[in-house]
């Protein structure tokens, strides 16, 4: 469902304020009659969308910011899960992640690009936050949303990258212990700043970075999988794979479990019972 388009943020490795134009919310009160629409078609996951769904509202007559949105949506009746992509650290509040505490539709899943570990190369980047600003929001975070589960992005190998920049990514991603990462390796986009800017690294110096840092995450992905064994969690079961169902939480795993395909579109309480590279588990009979 997306709630605004366009980006003000001016990353200088991407081209998307150029081809998109500057940031457009649209009106809350058709929001939420589409998400109304919606729900009474039956659909149980919602994702608001938007290139930085955190600065929704911002100069806008309506006065509704994005956590306003998100109580407003998650006041509606019917059963349904509240997604959102993509956040950007410099606006995410502390509001904003009290918003998700408080709303029960709303996923604990909070999704937040950091990019790089890095000060200086954040600086590159134009990222308007640093370190220090980036791991306070993720420690206030897991302190209000103990099941949170926290995604990010990052780019190895942005021009002027050494290995030491690298080394702070890779101490960053220790420290939150990602739920899991969507990872490039830079690639410029003609138009854009970071295309004229020097890049001395070679490509085979910044595969052997990305191989290391999947390593880290790997690890770090293993570990959250084994902490999940023997919980209890909600899953909408959204398929069926290799005879068993499948069903997504309301963070980012999913999980398989016998079931019948009755069950495929609706909810169901499942405990996880074992991880053997993917999680497995039973339904709670009520």
């Amino acid at each position: 469902l997306p709630i605004m388009y366009g980006c003000n943020n001016f990353c200088t490795y991407c081209i998307v304020p150029y081809v998109r134009g500057r940031e457009r919310s649209r009106e809350p009160e058709k929001i939420i009659a589409e998400a109304k629409e919606m729900i009474a078609a039956g659909y149980k996951d919602i994702t608001l969308l938007g290139q930085n769904v955190n600065s929704y509202g911002k100069g806008e007559m309506h006065g509704v910011n994005f956590a306003g949105l998100l109580r407003r949506i998650n006041t509606l009746d019917g059963d349904f899960v509240i997604r959102f992509m993509t956040s950007h650290p410099k606006d995410c509040t502390k509001e904003l992640i009290d918003t998700i505490r408080d709303c029960e539709k709303v996923s604990s899943h909070l999704h937040l690009p950091f990019q790089s570990g890095s000060d200086r190369i954040l600086k590159l980047m134009n990222r308007h936050y640093d370190r220090e600003k980036y791991l306070e929001l993720i420690r206030y975070a897991k302190e209000k949303i103990p099941d949170v589960s926290l995604t990010s992005d990052i780019i190895v190998g942005f021009p002027g990258e050494t290995y030491e920049d690298f080394a702070q990514t890779l101490s960053l991603v220790k420290t939150v212990e990602f739920s899991s990462l969507f990872t490039f390796i830079y690639s410029p986009r003609p138009g854009t700043p970071a295309a004229n800017m020097a890049d001395p690294v070679t490509r085979e110096e910044k595969g052997k970075r990305f191989a290391e840092l999947l390593a880290v995450q790997e690890e770090i992905a293993e570990k959250n999988a084994a902490a999940a064994v023997g919980k209890n969690v909600r899953v909408l079961c959204d398929g069926e794979e290799n005879g068993m169902l499948t069903g997504r939480t309301a963070g980012t795993d999913t999980v398989c479990f016998a079931g019948d395909k009755s069950l495929i579109g609706n909810f169901a309480d499942v405990k996880v019972t074992s991880y053997d590279g993917t999680l497995r588990g039973e339904i709670i009979l009520n």
